[in-house]
């Protein structure tokens, strides 16, 4: 379940597209994205883009079955960058007004067990705000995430890990199966609660998780940012504020084997 309202996912997915519009308003279109070594920036914002403008085709049609891609539309990035921040701004607020219309809870097609419009404001305010930190990584911006944010969308990362196997073919987070060792992520930022604590289990079927507190094999303790940028290998471990205890070669293993986006 989400631990955040629709109205925050609603907010943060505007704020977190504007971030990214103004991280590569004046870049080069061909500069390289480190932690996403296959693209440049021209391929990340059209990623965005695109994740934006499919996420709001299901919900305004209010799709019972997968669209394909190429039914998206307005997906031509401009090249001159006040026109292309306005498109990047326009996309998540085609998405926002598209949940708003339909509402939340409007049952549509998804490839996870959420099946709601909701899902989708979720999903993509995540996607872009780690993108959002792909960018300002590649032009030497200070990245910020708030705490309880960040911790959100460590659980998105884990539902990505768990589900993703599932249902299509993900050879590096094959590598993530295992026979029971445990990794428990601990977000120190105060007022966080159970939803900055996250008990991952390796199986033979994949990834399992929940919000909860337990001994494990390995503990990572730190800020929830750190979490997330390390966990989403936007970060190395080495640089972050978090501190390890336990099987530190179980972690590594974690991290060579959860990558997303394209190698």
């Amino acid at each position: 379940m989400p631990h955040l309202r629709d109205e925050r996912y609603d907010a943060e997915l505007q704020a977190e597209t504007a971030r990214f519009a103004a991280a590569v308003r004046d870049a080069d279109p061909e500069w390289p994205v480190p932690t996403c070594p296959a693209w440049r920036l021209a391929q990340l914002t059209a990623h965005v883009g695109f994740g934006h403008r499919w996420a709001a085709l299901i919900v305004e049609r209010r799709a019972t079955a997968p669209v394909p891609h190429d039914q998206a539309d307005d997906l031509q990035v401009p090249q001159d960058a006040e026109e292309r921040s306005r498109w990047l701004v326009g996309g998540a607020r085609r998405l926002v007004d598209a949940v708003r219309d339909t509402g939340p809870e409007a049952e549509v097609w998804s490839w996870a067990e959420d099946q709601t419009a909701g899902f989708w404001l979720r999903r993509i305010t995540h996607d872009t705000l780690v993108h959002r930190v792909d960018a300002e990584l590649a032009v030497g911006r200070a990245v910020h995430v708030s705490p309880d944010l960040a911790a959100d969308s460590v659980s998105d990362l884990l539902d990505m890990f768990e589900l993703l196997p599932r249902i299509d073919d993900f050879p590096a987070l094959a590598g993530l199966r295992g026979h029971g060792q445990t990794l428990h992520f601990h977000a120190t930022d105060p007022g966080l609660g159970a939803d900055g604590e996250w008990l991952a289990r390796r199986t033979p079927s994949g990834v399992e998780w929940e919000h909860r507190h337990n001994e494990s094999d390995v503990v990572v303790r730190g800020p929830a940012m750190d979490l997330l940028l390390v966990l989403s290998r936007r970060a190395s471990l080495d640089g972050s504020r978090l501190e390890v205890s336990g099987d530190r070669r179980l972690l590594a293993h974690w991290l060579e084997h959860s990558r997303l986006e394209p190698a």
